[in-house]
């Protein structure tokens, strides 16, 4: 029950931040993608199904917020935190290529599944216009606040999680 509640704050947080304070350090109208961040994160740390899960409610409060149609982004974000669950065999917590790499092609696919579900059934071909400022931008900016929230986490992991190892041997 900590975990879901601890999952379901960690999500909200995201969303909220996505659409607060990086729209004020969005550059050209291109966001980082914090939720794709999020999702990606619990599928290869925690496995398929807290993927999937974290990626269902985090699309879903994308849905409800800013979706004309109810369930598109759950189940986008759905599938790319059951896809990264494979790789939980392979995470490392100290390895950081491993996680850039999975959130680097999460964002690029998602990208690419957006573009094909939305506006090339529409009938708007300018794929290339789309791919060259909207989705490698957002790519590579999703990367690098990727690389600064890990670096981040395993900055805090070694300074706080290392400090109460030690005060826990001094107790005993």
């Amino acid at each position: 029950m900590k975990n879901i509640i601890f999952s379901a704050i960690i999500v909200i947080a995201s969303f909220i931040l996505q659409n607060t304070i990086c729209r004020y350090i969005s550059f050209g109208n291109i966001v980082p993608n914090l939720l794709l961040i999020t999702v990606s994160s619990f599928g290869f740390i925690k496995g398929k199904k807290a993927g999937v899960l974290t990626g269902f409610f985090a699309g879903l409060l994308v849905d409800i917020f800013f979706s004309a149609i109810l369930g598109f982004h759950a189940l986008l974000y759905m599938y790319i935190g059951y896809f990264n669950g494979f790789f939980k065999r392979l995470f490392y917590k100290d390895e950081l290529k491993l996680q850039i790499l999975l959130v680097g092609c999460s964002d690029f696919v998602y990208g690419l599944i957006y573009y094909l579900l939305t506006f090339l059934l529409r009938g708007r071909f300018h794929f290339t216009y789309y791919l060259l400022n909207i989705i490698i931008p957002e790519t590579v900016y999703t990367i690098l606040l990727t690389i600064v929230f890990f670096l981040t986490r395993t900055l805090f992991d070694k300074l706080f999680v290392s400090n109460e190892r030690k005060s826990r041997s001094e107790i005993v």
